[in-house]
């Protein structure tokens, strides 16, 4: 006999009117609210953690995640019965799939890595239950190297990675100019990569996820090489909804980190992610040591912050 594990993490959007909804009857319960990097607010009840993200990314952690969800979040502020109907409201959640997604791709150092992974239904479960989600509400670098590691060694999983390191990517943009198409690129080489290895899918997947980074599909479409236009390509916002697409966004996000690491050892400096002005004075440090001519090596030569040195 088989025993269900209850769940321990939810996570969906939600709109602003349902964000100040939920916030008001958390506060009328008298849960304990606190402060949490680009969130509108977080709280904490009994058994239970609750993050709404600015992006309006809901995240439920905890041992009474499923009690909350189903009798306070959806009759209360979502309106809506969907907990343990999934089969009949996602029907194509069950279909074998892969789901493609990126990390890197807004940090000024370290490679533009993309992921992508295939999905069936037995593998879906495995992952539900584990609390595979989407890697920007996954707390720390650790957890991500976690469910990293479970997702390549989940019986049935097939994945694959494309690191775009530095040089490569600087040059790309020298030729393409564009952003959106190294990313084009990169989906339809993993989705080519995937399909090299449909024999090891069972059952074969039937269509690929991925988000909608440009404002046309076709730039997508037009990528893709001989093997993956056999599938049908699905590009839509917010797609690490998806499992799979959720799945890749880890792989990707896990490989981004370690060879930022890497790179920073090999070079003898702490490279910060993002952007930001962490990034600018670790650029500024790096140039004053080691000069301009090296600079397509560590960093992404198009962004702004290079402007600067």
């Amino acid at each position: 006999m088989s025993i269900v594990k209850p769940m321990t993490s939810y996570v969906r959007p939600i709109d602003q009117a349902q964000g100040h909804a939920l916030e008001r009857r958390l506060r009328q319960k008298g849960w304990t609210f606190r402060q949490v990097p680009h969130a509108r607010f977080a709280a904490q009840g009994p058994d239970l953690s609750l993050v709404l993200y600015q992006s309006g990314k809901l995240v439920v952690q905890g041992k009474a995640t499923e009690e909350f969800v189903q009798f306070t979040l959806e009759p209360e502020i979502l309106r809506t019965a969907e907990l343990g109907y999934e089969a009949l409201l996602h029907p194509e959640r069950k279909v074998p799939r892969v789901g493609v997604d990126e990390s890197g791709k807004g940090d000024l150092f370290g490679p533009l890595c993309v992921a992508g992974v295939y999905v069936n239904e037995a593998i879906a479960a495995t992952w539900k239950e584990a609390g595979v989600r989407d890697s920007k509400t996954v707390g720390g670098d650790q957890q991500i190297a976690r469910l990293a590691k479970l997702i390549r060694t989940t019986p049935g999983c097939v994945f694959n990675v494309v690191p775009i390191g530095n040089p490569a990517y600087n040059r790309l943009h020298g030729k393409l100019a564009s952003v959106n198409k190294i990313l084009a690129w990169g989906h339809a080489r993993v989705i080519e990569n995937l399909m090299g290895q449909r024999h090891r899918m069972q059952p074969p997947p039937e269509r690929a996820v991925i988000d909608q980074f440009a404002a046309h599909q076709s730039t997508v479409l037009n990528a893709l090489m001989r093997d993956g236009q056999c599938l049908e390509i699905i590009q839509r916002h917010k797609a690490e909804s998806d499992l799979a697409v959720a799945a890749a966004s880890i792989l990707a996000r896990d490989e981004f980190v370690c060879r930022l690491r890497k790179l920073g050892d090999q070079e003898g400096i702490a490279f910060p992610k993002g952007a930001g002005e962490a990034a600018n004075a670790a650029l500024k440090a790096w140039v004053e040591r080691n000069g301009r001519d090296r600079l397509t090596e560590v960093a992404k030569c198009h962004f702004r912050n290079t402007l600067m040195v």
